[in-house]
């Protein structure tokens, strides 16, 4: 039986693009115009190489897992659970700034990022942020040294790491089990 016509492109370099449109606009907020123009391919090309736009984003996903994301699988390598966690949240951050890249991680940004409401969301966080970093700089019972901003930022990242494994459905005693161990690590 006859072959097609082989591809005229590379699929990883082009599956790299998809990840960048993703990353960028949501899964939401890529129209498959963005993501072709992007990608440098026709309509029927995509479908032929990738499936639909759903099948797209999970190779997508899966690809940025593979390579962007290494540095997870590396930490779990480390010997101990403190060098795990080092690694992991230093390597982390580092990937999270990466120049060559979109700011933040693809399965945050990828479910938030698109038009104005997301903005608005993201100004309203900032804003909850700042309000709460001003309170804690204001109370008595923090140690002298302590940063309220960066402690703020810290209890945010939780709220919202909760906040994105409820929608995952993780349950309540669970998170309170995570706020419990985030406690922890209050100053006092």
């Amino acid at each position: 039986m006859p072959q097609g016509r082989p591809r005229g492109f590379d699929a990883e370099a082009t599956l790299d693009r998809a990840v960048e449109v993703f990353w960028r606009l949501g899964y939401d907020g890529a129209s498959l115009s963005d993501l072709t123009d992007a990608m440098g391919i026709n309509r029927p090309s995509l479908y032929a190489a990738y499936g639909n736009k759903e099948e797209l984003f999970h190779r997508a996903v899966a690809r940025y897992a593979e390579a962007d994301m290494a540095y997870a699988r590396e930490a779990l390598a480390e010997p101990t659970a403190y060098t795990v966690i080092e690694k992991f949240l230093r390597s982390n951050a580092d990937a999270l700034t990466r120049t060559d890249r979109p700011a933040g991680c693809l399965s945050i940004q990828g479910g938030l990022a698109g038009g104005t409401a997301a903005e608005f969301l993201a100004a309203s966080r900032l804003a909850g942020e700042a309000a709460l970093a001003d309170r804690l700089a204001q109370a008595p019972d923090l140690p002298a040294g302590t940063d309220p901003v960066a402690l703020a930022r810290y209890v945010m990242v939780v709220s919202e790491g909760n906040a994105v494994h409820a929608a995952a459905g993780v349950d309540r005693a669970s998170l309170h089990a995570t706020v419990d161990i985030a406690l922890q690590a209050i100053p006092r």
